[in-house]
């Protein structure tokens, strides 16, 4: 694996070099949206607060999702932390915070109050349901919000229950990654002449955008609208998962009929598999390829497979994956401080990101982070009894 370059200065190196980005301190897609900005360079100021964390108590040491960024300790319902926080707003490009609709605004750093002080702000706000809507003042979570959209309900065997992968899925792809597009996109925005914009980033609006296609395969008649019974979902014999004798998994992808051949051929069944359009015969296909697959372990089928166009990869854990050769030779994982983690992505050719610290102590910055914003050092009033309700 390799190892990440030494601390740099504030912003770092990558595409958003000098792009300053306020996060107010959450928990789920908005810090790793937080972080993904921080990984391709800009400089991300996160606020936290003194109350007792919510949410997965992660120790802040491991909280991978505060790398690349630092951190400045506010108590936001006191006049003295809340004027720090606008300060900072005002020299920022970008604001994110994922509170439920009106918190932010009962905190004084509502979107009107913010882009009157920073006109050319680009107000990103990250929740499962979205602002409005009967839902939007509830509590919820990443497998609630996928399961209404659909994409929970394609998960998992045909004859099984749902299959919610980690949160993945909602929180990351639906939630985060349409936060990082959508307040990139009105940057641009603002950039080019525009003024400042609230980007209502929902993770139910992500998660549907993201089976758009499924839709239009369906409505074309090419996809059924149950799941392990299409072509990706499990459904055919050659996309899916399959058993090694040691327990293990490997995983097959073999499409295209020249795929198909390669594999039935390395798998050692060629001369007994049924056709493979013969859609009545996929059960009898799905199980002698079950059966061939049990007759070796994973690393033995991973050796036969390597190197050939037949898409069959071994299953790996995440303790695993960093050592696949593949990942090792692309540097997909770095080692930081001790701790191996994914490194920054996509890769730029003339502005390459880089992951310059570890995760962010809460309040470890607040003298440079002044010193570098423009901004008076403000240390919070020691932290409640009990955490406030908000």
């Amino acid at each position: 694996m390799a190892a990440a370059a030494d601390v740099g200065g504030a912003t770092g190196h990558g595409p958003l070099a000098g792009v300053r980005v306020v996060e107010l301190a959450g928990i789920g897609p908005g810090p790793f949206a937080a972080m993904l900005l921080g990984d391709l360079g800009a400089d991300v100021v996160r606020v936290d607060r003194p109350e007792r964390p919510g949410g997965l108590k992660v120790d802040p040491a491991y909280d991978l999702a505060n790398r690349n960024k630092r951190s400045v300790l506010l108590d936001l319902k006191s006049e003295r932390g809340l004027d720090a926080a606008l300060g900072l707003i005002e020299r920022a490009d970008i604001l994110i915070e994922g509170y439920r609709p009106g918190v932010a605004e009962r905190l004084g750093l509502g979107p009107d109050t913010c882009l009157e002080r920073n006109p050319r702000l680009v107000y990103g706000r990250m929740t499962g349901w979205g602002q409005d809507g009967p839902l939007s003042a509830t509590a919820g979570h990443d497998i609630g919000y996928i399961a209404i959209t659909g994409a929970l309900g394609m998960t998992g065997e045909a004859d099984g229950p749902p299959v919610a992968p980690a949160n993945l899925l909602g929180d990351y792809a639906g939630g985060s990654l349409y936060l990082v597009i959508g307040v990139l996109a009105a940057l641009q925005h603002a950039r080019s002449g525009g003024t400042g914009q609230v980007v209502d980033a929902a993770i139910v609006d992500g998660t549907a955008h993201l089976t758009a296609v499924l839709h239009g395969m369906m409505a074309a008649g090419g996809w059924q609208d149950r799941r392990g019974s299409n072509l990706l979902d499990g459904g055919c014999p050659f996309y899916g998962t399959y058993e090694t004798a040691d327990g293990g998994h490997m995983a097959v992808g073999a499409l295209e009929p020249a795929f198909y051949a390669e594999f039935i051929d390395l798998l050692g069944i060629a001369d007994q598999a049924p056709a493979r359009k013969d859609i009545d015969s996929w059960d009898r296909l799905r199980t002698v390829i079950a059966a061939r697959f049990k007759e070796r372990t994973r690393e033995e089928w991973t050796a036969v497979f390597a190197g050939s166009d037949a898409c069959v990869a071994p299953v790996l854990s995440l303790r695993e994956a960093p050592r696949h050769p593949q990942l090792a030779a692309r540097g997909t994982f770095v080692d930081e401080a001790g701790i191996t983690q994914p490194a920054p992505a996509p890769r730029f050719s003339a502005t390459p990101g880089r992951v310059r610290g570890g995760p962010a102590r809460p309040g470890a910055h607040a003298a440079e982070v002044a010193r570098d914003w423009g901004v008076p050092a403000v240390t919070p009033t020691p932290p409640p009894a009990e955490e406030p309700s908000s």
